[in-house]
């Protein structure tokens, strides 16, 4: 049936919302796709749901074509599944909670591997049922601090999220391989611009992750590509080539510094350079010859909350957020004034690794970065206000409890496969997957039994979509100064056909071509709105992105129709009466 833009309902705008931060934001909204609800909830309206169910369409064949079956939960989901994982706790703030009647803990679903692990439980018990893979498209649940950005980041939002089952971890890694292969067809087809980066698997715990990451500058998410084109992370997930151990033997000996006046590594190395005694022979001293000593709080999920101290060379600074990805599920926050003075043996501004470490007089943990490897030697904080000590070998004159990725990432680090230089760039996450192995299987004593009788726990995987993510990025990455334009495949019509003129021979003509197009198989949407005028038809056709254009305007009358393409701007004229082999054709082209 062809969509009528007289009675679809439908409205464009001329400005911009008030709250739209990024084009896809301002551009769903003004061309009439979604319409906000509240902060970070929107409605979809039938162009917009056109575009999800055409992303769904995609997504569906791929999952299909690879064994998935689907089925779909409840949104509304009790308490019990999640107290077993803990993530009823670890999810803190995020989770919606609720309380029916009779007073029952109930959540909103942010992630259903609780469920998925539970209904396979229920009906399988041997090896014989395995491999299996589940799916579902449905919408997920997790309060934002601050929803923003439209549909990209919400409150409520739709999610494809499948799961494997299988016997033992080569099944598992067979059925990642097929899920990664089907995630580039569906992101290939969708039209994205993307990258497959090494991720963290966070909350959801388990090995192997990697995400897909659609590349834009307004992503939430840096991302490291190598110059050389063979790698790509998630910038908590970057590893940091350790440079090889020195020897120990001939180090000089660590020296305690009077170094008054030195609030910044600037002014400790100035220090150091212009002091005769503290000078060095062979080349100046900069600030990556310094170790400092950056002190944080973890608060776990149960509200305790404990010291740590990170240790990082002074020309780097603590990028929080991947440090957080390290010590999941405990969040990160700077120590506070309060905090330092619970602890008499930190100096602050003169901490150094001589009282740090869980062995030593604050008991506090000690990780390092990398580079701080057996046999370097540092300037660091001497415990003592208003001085430094001056080669202290790591190894010989402290031993950390640990290292820990925590440095903010810079242009022009070294790659760790191959040695190359890393560059920075921006992206949203769109895709994600994770070889989660036996971590909720264990926790609801999922198993089957193998060939030989013996009972064995079922490894799994989890591989999710932003479903309505998608359409924001798609929109956000084919926009033009113009309004939307979307792929041929998700677009909410085949053809955009605008009746450019008031008279009833215009109208009627462009009613005529839309029916026949409908006729042959196209989707149509037709503007045949009697009070507007050609300018703002011509307007609404570019901003509301359906790729070809065609228009039904004066020439009419001396048998001819335009067709526009919405991307190129390309026209062509051609006779009414092959308008619809030739539209036919363009759209089969594309």
């Amino acid at each position: 049936m062809v969509l009528k833009m007289s009675t679809l309902f439908l409205r464009t705008l001329r400005e911009d919302p008030a709250d739209a931060e990024v084009t896809s934001h301002r551009l769903l909204v003004r061309a009439g796709y979604v319409r906000r609800a509240a902060p970070g909830i929107f409605t979809l309206l039938p162009m917009g749901l056109r575009v999800m169910r055409n992303v769904e369409r995609v997504i569906r064949d791929e999952m299909d074509a690879i064994g998935g079956q689907e089925l779909i939960f409840p949104a509304l989901l009790p308490r019990e599944p999640y107290e077993a994982t803990g993530r009823w706790t670890e999810y803190g703030d995020t989770l919606f909670r609720l309380k029916d009647r009779r007073g029952t803990d109930y959540l909103l679903g942010p992630t259903h591997e609780e469920m998925f692990t539970l209904a396979v439980k229920d009906f399988y018990s041997s090896y014989k049922d395995l491999p299996l893979t589940l799916y579902q498209i449905q919408s997920k649940y997790r309060d934002e601090a601050r929803p923003r950005a439209g549909i990209l980041r919400g409150r409520e939002f739709v999610m494809k999220d499948s799961y494997s089952f299988d016997v033992d971890d080569d099944g598992l890694r067979a059925a990642y391989e097929r899920h990664r292969s089907a995630y580039v067809k569906i992101f290939d087809r969708l039209g994205l611009d993307y990258v497959i980066c090494s991720a963290m698997s966070g909350a959801m715990g388990g090995s192997a992750s990697e995400e897909f990451l659609a590349v834009c500058d307004i992503g939430e998410d840096t991302f490291v590509r190598c110059t050389n084109g063979d790698y790509a992370a998630n910038v908590e997930a970057v590893t940091t080539p350790a440079p090889q151990p020195l020897p120990i033997e001939g180090q000089p000996a660590a020296k305690v510094a009077d170094t008054p006046d030195t609030p910044t590594i600037e002014t400790l190395v100035d220090l150091f350079n212009t002091r005769e005694d503290l000078r060095r022979a062979d080349r100046p001293w900069t600030a990556g010859d310094t170790l400092k000593n950056v002190m944080v709080m973890l608060t776990m999920p149960d509200g305790k909350r404990e010291p740590l101290a990170v240790g990082v060379p002074g020309d780097r600074e603590v990028d929080l957020r991947r440090l957080e990805a390290q010590v999941a599920p405990a969040e990160v926050q700077p120590m506070s004034e309060a905090e330092f003075a619970q602890h008499p043996a930190l100096v602050r501004g003169y901490i150094g690794p001589g009282v740090l470490g869980e062995k030593n007089s604050s008991g506090i943990r000690y990780l390092v970065d990398p580079r701080v490897v057996e046999g370097t030697g540092w300037i660091t904080g001497a415990d003592q206000p208003g001085k430094h000590v001056v080669n202290l070998v790591a190894g010989r004159d402290f031993t950390p409890d640990g290292t820990v990725e925590a440095v903010v990432i810079q242009n022009g680090d070294v790659c760790p496969v191959d040695g190359g230089a890393l560059e920075l760039a921006r992206g949203i996450e769109i895709g994600h997957i994770f070889q989660l192995g036996r971590k909720y299987a264990q926790a609801f004593n999922l198993t089957v039994l193998d060939a030989n009788g013996k009972s064995q726990v079922v490894t799994m995987g989890s591989y999710g979509i932003g479903v309505s993510r998608a359409v924001a990025v798609i929109a956000e990455q084919t926009a033009d100064e113009r309004g939307l334009c979307w792929p041929r495949e998700l677009a909410p019509a085949d053809v955009h056909v605008v009746a450019a003129g008031k008279t009833e021979e215009i109208r009627g003509g462009a009613e005529r071509l839309a029916d026949a197009l409908e006729a042959a198989g196209l989707t149509v949407l037709l503007d045949d709105r009697k009070d507007v005028s050609p300018g703002v038809k011509f307007n609404d056709s570019e901003l509301v992105g359906v790729p070809t254009i065609v228009v039904v305007g004066k020439r009419l009358a001396d048998g001819m129709v335009e067709i526009r393409d919405r991307k190129t701007g390309d026209k062509e004229e051609v006779a009414f009466d092959a308008a619809v082999d030739r539209i036919r054709s363009v759209v089969r082209e594309s």
